[in-house]
């Protein structure tokens, strides 16, 4: 859906879900896709919605399902981490809220047995470009905590810079656009 968004640099045009189809983006490692029902099973461990945590095929059911609600209200985008290889999904990312404000809190997760070998870093890059130049997000930004140090770590290697400390001991990171 397009929405003209008035800012103070004048009128941005927005392509905001969902859209016609859902987007795969790809690189040489990963793609970002959408998850379908098949891939449940492999994402218990790293289900979460509204900072809650799934712990049965139950529950993440519910929340993949909330979370398609989200998108098909053009609210949020939310992808598979696929392994290029094997398509299996390692784990997942997305934005998740300020879409309609011309803006985008980007959102990760991947499995531990996948995490220093570059998933996330390829993810990231491709979900940031998407959101710059198809949906035209003019600030993005990631909120963790303190001790999320290799969090920490991968978006500052990406340009986010240190923008405030929050409460319940988070911090919150802007991209440098």
């Amino acid at each position: 859906m397009a929405l003209l968004v008035s800012i103070d640099q004048g009128t941005i045009r927005m392509n905001l879900p969902p859209y016609d189809n859902f987007p795969s983006i790809s690189d040489d490692k990963i793609s970002l896709r959408e998850i379908q029902f098949s891939d449940i099973d492999d994402i218990i461990g790293i289900s979460f919605y509204d900072a809650i945590q799934a712990t049965t095929i139950k529950q993440v059911t519910e929340m993949q399902n909330k979370i398609n609600k989200d998108y098909l209200d053009g609210n949020s985008i939310h992808w598979g981490i696929a392994d290029k290889l094997t398509n299996k999904i390692v784990g997942t990312c997305g934005y998740y809220r300020g879409l309609d404000k011309g803006e985008g809190e980007l959102g990760c997760v991947l499995i531990p047995q996948y995490r220093g070998q570059g998933y996330m870093t390829s993810a990231l890059l491709l979900a940031i470009e998407f959101g710059r130049h198809h949906i035209g997000l003019r600030r993005i930004w990631a909120i963790t905590t303190k001790q999320n140090e290799r969090a920490i770590k991968l978006i500052e290697k990406l340009n986010f810079i240190k923008i405030a400390e929050l409460d319940d001991n988070e911090v919150e990171y802007e991209l440098s656009m």
